[in-house]
């Protein structure tokens, strides 16, 4: 943030790496957005051990046939 701040367009003067800095923090911004998605997904789907037939039905939206005994 400091960086963007010092390197703000004035009336001044016109700063050529305020258009990199703009690049630069919508770069970051992707980045720290995509974490979170991969970390909820990964919470969601990764590392619960076994699951059972219908637990994994479930989790891809298919329903399991009933079994008539």
């Amino acid at each position: 943030m400091q960086l963007y701040r010092k390197n703000q367009v004035t009336d001044e003067q016109l700063c050529r790496a305020q258009s990199e800095l703009a690049h630069l923090s919508e770069t970051y911004s992707c980045y720290l957005s995509s974490l979170r998605r991969y970390s909820a997904i990964k919470d969601a789907y990764h590392s619960q051990g076994e699951r059972t037939v219908r637990q994994t039905a479930d989790m891809v939206g298919f329903k399991l046939p009933h079994d008539p005994k």
